[in-house]
């Protein structure tokens, strides 16, 4: 009777979890949030932290800043006795970039969208200029040997120290993603210690997650443009930063982020957006989609790429203008500047136009995307949720996920009207996004811009 009741109970446990799980990647799927923001409209109470070999998984939004928050807080580094949110370090490191590519791949007759949100996004200095922005010290490794490699991520670790990584995303192996994405980039995690064979990863994960190190050491060394680029941060550990120093690299992160914006590059600054809206429309360009797409290949590829880039639940985090609004709510607090709530509220407006964006190009009235993005949840919230206990979900909603991207490669399902109208309605979001944030800068910029003698 007792056994009968213990396993009753766990019984009971156990379905009441994959019930909640369900529940939060339905969420996910109908609202393209990440796993935690999911949760909390789910259910009221939020797991504790995991320490897994003294290293505290707290997750995070966007790679870069969630790592720096992450280590920065490991090694006790605090501003008016509390860790620097991830918000405030993606601020202060710049904020919010813009950024467009269409990629064709003949070879597999695929296409793909990069969407670069990030400021600078298309480099690999974030890090460490962001925190040489609040004074703290960083050595950066690069060699192209893969014993050199190795070497200088065991003396991190085999010292306590985590280091960052930048792996091929697809070469690690847990984001499970198809053999042709090989060689096509990733982001950075931190790895933070060894186990066995492999070594412990935190990419916003809330459970522990590990990666084979021969995995490891070949997705480090993939891609040539940064090949094994190992970054740690070397601050005291206890370090409580120096009030105006803080101040001094909001205001320099909010100044980048104003100019770097208001820049008239069709590449990486905002033009690229309304750039973007008229390609989906324009029949005569050689990059419009119209033209790109006439016979339909690719098409479906490249319109999941634009819901997993756009949405939080995606792979990097989304468009990210709700985290720098949250930065802008916390820069006015410190700054005393009532004026970045102001441009806060209109950033997050910006991301309501972004949300209509993911809507408008992977539409869940049409059932095949809307299994995608199912799918897309089911991964992303396996990976993070469970870490290392929900590979198999991960691989299974992986599988699910390429075997329809298979079945609608070469006919998407959509008539040709209706891929006109697809058109046509993301065209229209992407300008009335690119609108709002043509006005959301111009709020920042008036905030920040020195008063007049």
């Amino acid at each position: 009777m007792g056994n009968g009741r213990a396993y009753g109970r766990t019984e009971h446990d156990m379905t009441g979890k994959k019930q909640l799980k369900e529940r939060i990647r339905a969420r996910m799927a109908a609202t393209g949030e990440r796993y935690l923001t999911a949760r909390r409209h789910v259910v009221t109470d939020q797991p504790a932290p995991t320490v897994d070999h003294g290293w505290t998984l707290r997750g995070g939004v966007h790679p870069e800043s969630a790592n720096l928050a992450n280590v920065l807080a490991h090694h006790r580094v605090r501003h008016d006795g509390a860790p620097l949110s991830e918000a405030m370090l993606f601020g202060i490191g710049g904020g919010l970039g813009a950024g467009y590519i269409l990629w064709e791949f003949a070879a597999h007759r695929t296409c793909w969208v990069t969407l670069g949100f990030r400021n600078r996004w298309q480099y690999q200095t974030w890090t460490p200029d962001t925190l040489a922005r609040i004074g703290i010290p960083a050595e950066v490794h690069r060699t192209a040997g893969a014993r050199g490699a190795a070497a200088a991520l065991d003396a991190a670790l085999d010292a306590g120290r985590p280091a960052i990584v930048l792996p091929d995303r697809q070469l690690v192996g847990y984001w499970h993603l198809p053999a042709h994405h090989d060689g096509h980039g990733g982001h950075p995690v931190v790895a933070y210690a060894r186990t066995g064979g492999g070594i412990r990863v935190d990419d916003r994960n809330l459970r522990p997650l590990t990666v084979d190190r021969a995995d490891l050491d070949r997705a480090r060394a993939r891609v040539v443009s940064y090949k094994n680029l190992l970054i740690e941060a070397r601050p005291a550990a206890g370090l409580e930063l120096d009030g105006a120093t803080v101040r001094g690299a909001v205001v320099a992160g909010l100044a980048d982020c104003a100019a770097h914006l208001s820049a008239p590059s069709t590449s990486f600054s905002l033009p690229a957006w309304r750039k973007w809206s008229r390609l989906m429309t324009d029949g005569r360009n050689a990059k419009g989609w119209p033209k790109v797409f006439a016979d339909g290949a690719g098409l479906t590829g490249a319109l999941l790429s634009v819901w997993e880039a756009v949405s939080p639940a995606g792979i990097t985090g989304g468009n990210l203008r709700g985290l720098y609004a949250t930065f802008l709510r916390e820069a006015a607090g410190l700054l005393d500047s009532p004026e970045l709530v102001e441009a806060a509220e209109a950033f997050d407006a910006a991301a309501g136009a972004w949300h209509e964006v993911a809507e408008a190009a992977l539409p869940a009235s049409v059932p095949a995307f809307a299994r995608m993005r199912e799918l897309t949840a089911e991964l992303g919230g396996a990976v993070v949720a469970d870490g290392d206990a929900g590979r198999d979900t991960a691989a299974a909603a992986a599988a699910g996920l390429a075997g329809l991207s298979r079945e609608y490669a070469e006919v998407p399902p959509l008539d040709s009207a209706g891929i006109a109208d697809l058109f046509a309605a993301t065209g229209r979001a992407l300008a009335e996004a690119y609108a709002l944030e043509v006005a959301a800068v111009g709020k920042l910029a008036a905030a920040v811009a020195p008063p007049p003698r």
